[in-house]
């Protein structure tokens, strides 16, 4: 009788790990930083929005995947995804070669630059090589920040955690410009009638999901989903919602 318990005990186990293993595989786990990157991801009425948050839903549709989002601090998204906390990253997430040693990245879904703000009063900056010898802020992790790394023997270089505290400082004069991303460079300069853009040289980056190495599975499919998306107009229809058109 115990042998036969046991045996039927097993049998229930598998079953039940099973069922949860496919229930787990109509979930997608995905980590953001919607601390404030308008719009890619931003809060809203207490609730995540923006570009990205949109897309990778949309994304899951196309997959017969619900999405639950983690909103984690930026620095923390990639080793949250490496020890399975996640299943990807959506974040306004640079492709880069370094980052490309230890996770995989999906197609591109966005290209982006870093553009300077400054004040609207401000005509001595007007590029990249401007910038010697003034305070520049940036956001801390960003591409920016690794921007105005590169010339920190040139630039005062000063670090916020948010992009919000750029803006204060550079409304305040505690700074003479941000280098920032592009789309969050323009939503903000949108609102503040008091700055102004200035483009640049700067290179060009691709935004893409971020999955671990071993899921090659689940980047083929967010790959097919991001391509089904740019066919049928949804990917279209989000950019003209969410991008302030040149």
């Amino acid at each position: 009788m115990k042998n036969k318990i046991s045996s039927f005990m097993i049998f229930f186990m598998l079953i039940i790990s099973s069922f949860t293993f496919a229930k787990g595989q109509d979930k997608l786990i995905v980590g953001t930083d919607a601390t404030e990157f308008q719009p890619f991801e931003y809060m809203e009425n207490g609730e995540i929005t923006g570009f990205d948050i949109e897309l990778i839903k949309e994304i899951g549709k196309v997959l017969g995947k619900e999405v639950e989002f983690k909103n984690i601090s930026f620095s923390g998204l990639l080793p949250a995804l490496q020890v399975g906390k996640l299943d990807a990253v959506i974040a306004g997430l640079t492709v880069t070669d370094e980052r490309k040693k230890y996770i995989n990245f999906s197609e591109s879904y966005y290209t982006s630059k870093q553009l300077i703000i400054v004040n609207k009063n401000n005509n001595k900056i007007k590029s990249l090589d401007d910038l010697e010898g003034y305070k520049v802020g940036v956001v801390l992790g960003c591409t920016g920040d690794l921007l105005g790394t590169e010339m920190k023997d040139k630039i005062k270089l000063n670090r916020y955690n948010t992009t919000s505290q750029c803006i204060i400082a550079l409304n305040h004069n505690k700074i003479d410009a941000i280098i920032l991303d592009s789309e969050p460079a323009k939503n903000f300069v949108k609102h503040n009638e008091k700055l102004k853009l200035i483009n640049n040289n700067a290179a060009k980056e691709e935004y893409a999901i971020a999955i671990r190495k071993k899921d090659k599975e689940l980047l083929k499919d967010i790959n097919y989903g991001l391509n089904t998306l740019k066919e049928n107009g949804v990917y279209k229809k989000l950019s003209e919602k969410y991008f302030i058109q040149d």
